[in-house]
């Protein structure tokens, strides 16, 4: 057959060639130069904060895997390349004298060197980019430990799988990608030289074509026998089954068996290739790659639907039962709900308490009025000081000794929260660079007030609603002094650096003559920062590249900046964790907590895993939703283990962070304390007064809760039906105008709070969730996760009647709120046109064998700079309602004259002036409040009073047709006769006088 020459192809010219190389190093640059300057940033911070081991070994283990990635890859690729080049024919048939393969032909002769390399590189460099993400897979299979415990299939310890697995299937991935590319490159590369030809009746493969590629081929199909190998330990993942993970009937019994012979079949398809490559006959491999499809189809797919359509679904609780089991236990090991850490205890949820046992109730005195989600902005108003301070949006709840008259210490829990540095409020006059990043450069204070009490509440009418009247906060601490002596707290340094408002870069410390000094009011209002935090900004270098990633040209050439001067970056409590140990999820609420003198922030750390042989898969980011966060606190991944094992802090003055294990036993944290050794501080270091003020986590909670909603069930017949399931009750507050308006619908959260738990003598810290009947709205369970150290982690649940004698669910408790008579006109006093009332957090309190919903009403002026204060306090204990201006009022309504002076004793609602016989002005309002309220109106009740009341309902009728018309003096009127008619009914009452 004829051949001719081939045609070159054009060349560029050396200008074309000096620009395009010019164009490829500024791409080059700009794609590596901002990350270069980024890891350097990195670099100083992880020297700021003593972790630069962290950083060095996740970079270099990132290096090694690019660097292995891309030599698998990209050698492989060059290798076949390599061989297919050299063996092409030496004479190429020409059928065509306008053959288009031609000028590729020549090229590639031309710059076979430039091509041999240059694209195995570039396609090394792909794979090394993609695979140097998957750092923590490494280092945990050369780090991992036995869990002591094994699978109950294979009988493989649980380290195999959360360890070996996940890297065996991870480099087996890899493998496919290599031969893969191997198999395209040297396919293209014989079919471009001839090797391999498709065109006409000539069509053929060359000898070395063949070999080269059926062996190719045959390597392929043998991984294909290793995958099926490892893919029998997947299915103890498998969600086959939308009730459950892990091994199914069907699993065990089919697609188990059709793994082993799709391995032994997968094994002679590969042999076949192999012989292939050494005879001229293809017929061989083409059959046993159709037996291996055809077996896949068969064996893999519609025998297992068979079974699971025929024999398992119809016999489902009988087929399932043993799976389930295994479900059963491994969940609740993977996820630390086991009985060592849950007690389960009967509740009736109905009972007759007398006044005299409610009083005596631990819960009571310490019974939560204010809402951390909605007092943020009455903090701010309150001790914000200055116009660039706030607090976050979201306060937090601790605890604290606080003295008692008769000088015993008891723990109280507080709202507390840091005043902390808010550029975005300063003043338009104050929002030069400077002002924002080397004057304003820190908060001040830290601030707390008891969470069950109020000075005093604002009047019926609600006239007093924003104007500083009553119903706010008693700060007992205030910076780092307190207000009194019954909140023995110490410390001298408040100033906030380091939380969660300050998302800008702070430069602090300069000594030069144009350095302005910071403000603090403190300090003769200036102040010079002399603590460890921050990164060395007084060179040149380091200004550059400052002013470089910060996009700001003034940090390298203000003469503010000189000799001493730190930049503060990453300053957000939560984010520094994060970068300290990457490896850990970090809950979505970190909380401020004075500890030995400090303030430091408390952050809480899981380690997880995404594959636990059995254990329920959870998506952390649907579970961590409620209404109070409207989004997840947590990433959208799904797990199947958590552990709190890790409790970080770190110090708002110079933020550094300490990591202490608290789980001494998770063979996760032993792993990682192998990748990251001395990281993480043994829990003997932690002291005493840090260890007072650990909570409960409230992320790993809201799983915990989600999952024992389900697995408080032991049989397999009664999971499987899921009749005795419960559930997250949606938040009622929400939908009635509380909470984020955004969030409507979304579960309720749990509550920390001061409580007794049912079978204990004192009250301890814990945070709780109501559960409801599936479906339903009946309260089927209350969770308790206690966070007091001598019991910190016991989990108790409440397992509520759900057949007979029901109790109200927290919806249903709401409702009945919202119905009562009392409650309706008492808010539509609060609600006017310049005024909204808001409804608290729901608060579900076991007391006395019965279910007790406390819920506390804020209202707050119709404007932008309103802040909310308290109105009034829901009691609902069965039918009854209480609705008062304090606990112990509505508590009395409900209870009876006397159950509620264990909570006035607290002080709730004690600032009001009480007169000589020791009854405050609230608590006579809230006696002829208490008409109606389940006690019968014309009980006891004279001629007066019955006058008076009929007078007051008269009123509010025309206040409301009054708001309603929009008539502000007829709305005067009417408050008016409210008021002399509520005056009429307290001088009957009190017998005339």
């Amino acid at each position: 057959m004829a051949t001719r020459p081939p045609v070159q192809m054009p060349k560029l010219t050396r200008r074309s060639r000096i620009l395009l190389v010019l164009a490829g190093f500024i791409v080059l640059l700009v794609l590596l130069g901002a990350r270069m300057l980024d890891t350097y940033v990195d670099w100083l911070w992880f020297g700021e904060v003593g972790y630069r081991g962290v950083f060095t070994t996740e970079i270099l283990t990132r290096a090694a895997l690019f660097v292995g990635a891309g030599i698998l890859v990209g050698g492989v690729l060059a290798i076949a390349l390599l061989i297919a080049y050299r063996t092409r024919p030496v004479f190429v048939p020409v059928g065509n004298t306008d053959d288009p393969l031609a000028r590729y032909r020549a090229t590639i002769v031309q710059r076979a060197r430039l091509i041999g390399i240059g694209v195995p590189v570039l396609a090394g460099i792909i794979a090394g980019v993609s695979a140097q993400g998957n750092w923590q897979v490494a280092q945990l299979f050369l780090n991992g430990t036995n869990f002591g415990k094994q699978d109950p299939e294979f009988g493989l310890d649980i380290g195999f799988y959360a360890f070996d697995l996940p890297f065996y299937t991870w480099l087996l991935g890899w493998l496919f990608v290599a031969v893969v590319v191997a198999f395209i490159g040297a396919a293209i590369t014989h079919y471009l030289f001839g090797g391999i030809r498709l065109a006409g009746r000539g069509s053929s493969v060359s000898r070395a074509a063949r070999i080269q590629l059926a062996i190719t081929a045959g390597l392929f199909v043998l991984l294909k026998a290793v995958e099926y190998f490892f893919d029998r330990y997947e299915l103890l993942f498998s969600d086959r089954n939308e009730l459950f993970t892990g091994a199914t009937y069907t699993d065990l019994n089919a697609v188990l068996p059709a793994k082993l012979i799709l391995i032994f079949i997968a094994i002679f398809c590969a042999l076949a290739f192999f012989a292939a490559a050494f005879t001229r006959n293809l017929q061989l491999p083409a059959i046993a790659t159709a037996l291996m499809v055809l077996s896949g189809v068969l064996i893999g797919a519609a025998w297992p639907a068979i079974l699971e359509q025929f024999s398992v679904r119809p016999n489902a609780i009988e087929k399932e039962a043993m799976p389930i089991e295994r479900h059963l236990e491994a969940t609740r090991e993977a996820y630390g709900i086991t009985e060592e850490n849950v007690e389960y205890q009967d509740y009736p949820g109905t009972s007759d308490a007398e006044p005299e046992e409610v009083r005596n109730n631990p819960t009571i005195p310490n019974i939560r009025v204010l809402d951390p989600t909605l007092l943020a902005p009455t903090y701010t108003n309150r001790e914000g000081r200055q116009n660039f301070y706030g607090f976050p949006d979201q306060l937090d709840i601790d605890r604290y000794p606080t003295k008692q008259d008769d000088g015993s210490t008891k723990m109280q829990d507080y709202i507390v929260g840091l005043r902390e540095i808010n550029t975005d409020g300063l003043a338009e006059n104050q929002q030069s660079w400077i002002n924002r990043h080397l004057v304003y450069t820190h908060g001040n204070g830290f601030v707390a007030a008891p969470a069950n009490q109020v000075d005093r509440t604002p009047s019926i009418g609600g006239d007093d609603a924003g104007s500083g009247e009553g119903g706010y906060p008693v700060f007992k601490v205030s910076d780092l002094n307190g207000n009194d002596d019954t909140f023995p707290i110490e410390g001298e340094n408040a100033r906030i650096y380091y939380g969660e408002l300050v998302t800008d870069y702070a430069i602090v410390g300069g000594t030069g003559e144009d350095t302005p000094p910071e403000y603090d009011p403190r300090e003769n209002e200036t102040f010079n920062y002399n603590g460890e935090g921050g990164v060395p900004i007084d060179n040149w270098f380091n200004r550059a590249v400052f002013a470089a990633t910060e996009g700001e040209y003034r940090i390298l050439f203000s003469g503010a900046i000189s000799d001493g001067s730190k930049i503060m970056y990453n300053r957000d409590p939560k984010n520094r964790v994060e970068k300290v140990a990457p490896w850990l999820k970090v809950d979505g609420d970190p909380y401020p907590a004075v500890i030995d003198g400090e303030v430091k922030w408390i952050v809480d750390g899981y380690t997880t895993l995404e594959n636990y042989p059995y254990a329920q898969r959870t998506s952390l980011g649907e579970t961590t939703v409620d209404s109070r966060t409207g989004q997840p606190t947590q990433p959208d991944e799904n797990i199947s283990y958590a552990r709190n094992s890790v409790k970080a802090t770190v110090d708002a003055f110079d933020g550094k962070v300490d990591l202490y294990s608290v789980d001494d036993q998770d063979p996760v944290l032993k792993a990682w304390q192998g990748v990251f050794p001395g990281v993480v501080k043994p829990e003997s270091e932690v002291t005493d007064d840090l260890r007072q003020h650990f909570r409960y986590p409230e992320d790993l909670f809201k799983i915990q809760r989600e999952l024992i909603s389900r697995y408080h069930v032991d049989r397999p017949q009664d999971f499987y039906a899921t009749r005795t399931f419960w559930d997250v009750p949606p938040d009622p507050t929400v939908e009635t105008g509380g909470g984020d308006g955004n969030a409507e619908g979304a579960p309720q959260p749990p509550y920390y709070l001061m409580a007794q738990v049912p079978g204990r003598e004192e009250p301890s810290f814990q945070i709780t969730s109501a559960l409801r009947v599936l479906e339903r709205q009946a309260l089927g369970a209350w969770v308790s996760a206690e966070s007091d150290p001598e019991n910190y982690g016991q989990i108790t649940v409440l397992k509520l009647p759900t057949e007979e004698n029901q109790t109200e669910g927290p919806v249903q408790a709401q409702n009945r709120f919202q119905s009562n008579d009392q409650v309706a006109q008492e808010r539509t006093l609060l609600s006017n046109a310049n005024v909204d009332a808001v409804y608290g957090n729901l608060l579900t309190l076991p007391i006395n064998g019965g279910i007790m919903y406390v819920e506390p009403i804020y209202i707050r002026r119709n404007d932008e700079n309103a802040f909310p204060q308290l109105g009034r306090v829901l009691v609902s204990y069965g039918e009854k309602v209480g609705f008062s201006s304090t606990i112990g009022g509505a508590l009395d309504q409900v209870f009876g004259q006397g159950a509620g002076d264990a909570a006035q004793q607290q002080g709730e609602g004690g600032g009001t002036p009480t007169d000589d016989d020791g009854d405050s002005d609230g608590q006579q309002q809230e006696q002829q409040q208490g008409q109606g309220q389940g006690q019968g109106q014309g009980e006891g009740q004279t001629p007066e009073m019955a006058s008076a009341v009929e007078d007051m309902q008269s009123a509010l009728a025309k206040l409301r047709e009054a708001q309603r018309d929009g008539d502000f003096t007829a709305q005067g009127e009417a408050l008016q006769e409210l008021d002399e008619a509520s005056q009429r009914f307290e001088q009957a009452q009190n017998g005339g006088s």
